[in-house]
């Protein structure tokens, strides 16, 4: 079976991974990418398109623009509906999208010939997104009868919305994001998968114990209340605070593998819970503190979080670094759980679980 990728980026290297667990099973698998991420994943084929770029310029642009047309919050905007669904919000950005589909056709449509992209046996759309908005790919796809799979991570459907053209197609849902299971009527969950084989903790615990926090959006992981908090212990205790930020993934690791403890979030403003910065920790065998919501906590009651919110983390850190048997308890149970819930191969499982649910293989 021939299987293809088609994501805007490859975000935090998930993409790498179910490369290489589709090619375990015997299968191929291919990723193509619209551009490069700001980060040192493979970006696979990437097409390298022009007017969309993963740095803080455009995302900036892109929310003081959406400020103007949608009002509120801008790009961090929920949208209502069950889906919600996009659709352009002025006569302006109909015509922006109009042009960009036509201008990215100039090296999309000899990508298809030359690449062979109507080859394939299933097709995976990454963030619910092919290359173009108006879904023109996805409609020769379903004339072909080829099954699509759409994938949502957050933002994507929160704010954005489904793409109805590629919605209408989609064979399969899946989500990673728990609080999505309500804003579409058919997804399926779906653990982030990640390579747990990497890393072989130790789980020793510093002398003087590292706390890191390591926000991609600081507005979404609440780090307006982290960081005080992180700072003000690290000058009364026995406690060092590392903010990781903004520098290649290679050296992010190095440095958050030496630490003891990661926080992740609180106040839940970018999903509910945890991403691909914690699944990385568990593997790592840190102790994982974030801030978990009831409906989190009932849908995973054997997690090794440390469930904390904006209101009590200064409390519950204080509890931590005083108690370093129990961070080393939380540092094995997080490499124990992660390997059961989020290893690639297990995950695939459970996708391929889906594809014979739907027909798809």
């Amino acid at each position: 079976m021939k299987i293809l990728y088609i994501a805007p980026e490859n975000t935090v290297g998930t993409l790498s991974l179910w490369k290489e667990a589709h090619e375990a099973r015997g299968n191929e698998c291919t990723f193509i990418t619209l551009y490069r991420t700001k980060h040192d994943y493979d970006p696979g084929i990437c097409l390298n398109l022009p007017l969309v770029k993963a740095n803080p310029w455009y995302m900036q642009g892109r929310h003081r623009y959406y400020q103007l047309a949608r009002g509120g919050k801008g790009d961090y905007q929920e949208k209502e509906g069950c889906p919600p669904e996009w659709k352009p919000n002025s006569l302006f950005e109909k015509k922006y999208f109009q042009f960009r589909d036509w201008l990215w056709s100039f090296t999309i449509e000899p990508a298809i010939i030359e690449l062979g992209l109507h080859d394939y046996d299933v097709y995976h759309l990454d963030w619910g997104l092919e290359f173009y908005r108006d879904g023109r790919f996805v409609k020769k796809l379903k004339a072909e009868k080829k099954p699509v799979v759409c994938t949502y991570h957050g933002q994507d459907l929160r704010t954005r919305g489904v793409i109805p053209t590629i919605d209408k197609v989609s064979s399969l849902n899946v989500t990673s994001e728990l609080d999505l299971l309500i804003k579409h009527p058919d997804i399926y969950y779906l653990f982030l998968p990640f390579d747990t084989k990497q890393h072989n903790p130790s789980f020793k615990i510093n002398e003087t114990i590292r706390i890191c926090h390591s926000p991609t959006d600081r507005y979404y992981k609440g780090s307006e209340t982290i960081i005080p908090v992180c700072e003000e212990l690290a000058e009364k205790n026995n406690v060092e605070f590392i903010l990781i930020e903004n520098m290649p993934h290679s050296e992010t690791q190095i440095i958050k593998q030496s630490c003891d403890i990661l926080i992740d979030q609180v106040h839940n403003r970018g999903g509910w819970g945890y991403g691909m910065n914690s699944v990385e920790a568990l593997s790592m065998g840190l102790c994982c503190v974030t801030e978990l919501v009831d409906e989190y906590v009932e849908f995973i009651p054997d997690h090794p979080f440390v469930n904390v919110n904006g209101e009590n983390l200064k409390k519950m850190l204080i509890d931590l670094i005083a108690s370093p048997d129990k961070v080393i308890e939380h540092r094995k149970k997080s490499r124990e759980w992660v390997i059961t819930h989020h290893d690639m191969h297990n995950t695939a499982d459970v996708l391929y679980g889906y594809y014979k649910e739907r027909g798809i293989a």
